[in-house]
């Protein structure tokens, strides 16, 4: 407990101020899961029952034909995460416990930010399902299954490394080919290794694994919308942990993460004791943001691999923060304009992730400025 934060609390206030945030915790991200089937894809029918259909025919309505009020959700959704963020790293509550409480609701929020969820499912459905190779097969490949309504990108065969095929194969296995089965299961594997992120880190260092735990820019891109860097991000995290006790296991590790997407690979040159090791596994991680961010596509999800060096180098997230914020703010035109379906909405998401960025660079030169002249002034004041 932080005396500064809490000067006057007894150990009974203390223990409130945690279960509070447990509580806030648990209904921010159960009201945040149940907003996300606002865009549920309407060629999806997830169950046939009237008291689906029915809230799914209130809950479209904020989504698809009122969004304004859904963006004054969405956006006041996010800072609620921030504020209960910002207060978790000063409460320091169990980051396991807190971690299974936003994990497990969560497994109920639809992934209503990107369509990638639904192709992971396809994909592994295509060898445990069909029998067939997803490297050389696509969903198109598979017209009569009704999971194709819904699903984009089913032009392309399999995208992703060798790693995270063999990782999707058992939820898929699991599943029979069922749909609501795969979407829980797939879910669920998700989370397990988020748990493992935040397991691994704590650790390591508490106010590191609730940062894990608790990052706004984890839970969406992660958690409510999962996407497989959330799973390199783990793995490679459980990996420092592994290098940091001379594990020879941590190695496996980081291929096993670097051969999802390919991204991470440079962090198989982290080194427990060599800095200049540790810094060109981060310069080599930033290339491939560098091109792809430049060269294709700008994607909030592609940074959740930076939270790998949060061990390595403990101030790299709050130095960025400002640069994160902006990535989840730029779906600010697929909240209120509706996806991203012209050229200006998608150049005015790249807009606001520029914006931020450049705020971000003005806030750490102020604070370097302002961080030399006191230090200069500290100087002076001990030669006066």
């Amino acid at each position: 407990m932080k005396k500064s934060f809490f000067p006057h609390f007894n150990k009974f206030n203390y223990n409130i101020a945690i279960n509070l945030t447990y509580f806030f915790y648990f209904i921010s991200i159960l009201l945040f899961s149940i907003y996300s089937y606002s865009l549920v894809d309407l060629n999806l029918t997830l169950f046939n029952n009237q008291i689906w259909d029915n809230f799914r025919t209130f809950i479209i309505q904020i989504g698809y034909f009122n969004k304004g009020l859904s963006t004054i959700i969405f956006f006041s959704g996010i800072l609620i995460f921030y504020l209960l963020y910002f207060i978790a790293k000063k409460v320091k509550p169990n980051p396991i416990k807190l971690a299974l409480i936003i994990g497990l609701v969560s497994l109920i929020a639809y992934p209503f930010l990107s369509h990638d969820f639904f192709n992971y499912m396809f994909d592994a459905k295509i060898l445990t399902f069909y029998g067939k190779n997803p490297y050389l097969f696509r969903a198109l490949d598979f017209p009569t299954d009704h999971w194709t309504r819904f699903m984009h990108w089913t032009h392309r065969v399999y995208p992703y490394g060798p790693t995270f095929l063999p990782i999707t194969l058992i939820p898929s296995f699991l599943s029979g080919g069922k749909f609501i089965l795969s979407l829980f299961f797939f879910k669920l594997t998700f989370v397990s290794f988020y748990l493992g992120a935040v397991w691994a880190t704590n650790k390591i260092n508490k106010n590191m694994a609730l940062v894990i735990a608790t990052h706004p820019l984890i839970i969406i891109e992660g958690l409510n919308t999962p996407h497989n860097d959330l799973i390199a991000m783990s793995l490679g995290l459980i990996g420092v942990y592994l290098l940091f006790n001379k594990k020879i296991w941590s190695r496996a590790l980081f291929i096993i993460s670097g051969l999802i997407k390919y991204s991470t690979l440079p962090i198989l040159i982290l080194s427990k004791k060599n800095k200049w090791l540790n810094i060109l596994a981060f310069i080599g991680t930033l290339i491939p943001l560098y091109y792809l961010t430049f060269y294709s596509e700008i994607q909030p999800w592609y940074f959740l691999i930076l939270f790998i060096f949060l061990p390595i180098f403990p101030n790299l997230i709050k130095k960025i923060e400002l640069f994160l914020i902006g990535l989840i703010c730029s779906y600010f035109p697929y909240i209120f304009l509706g996806g991203w379906n012209s050229p200006d909405k998608v150049a005015m998401k790249h807009q606001i992730i520029i914006y931020f960025f450049i705020a971000n660079l003005l806030a750490l030169g102020i604070y370097q400025v302002f961080y030399f002249i006191k230090k200069r002034s500290a100087l002076n004041s001990v030669n006066n």
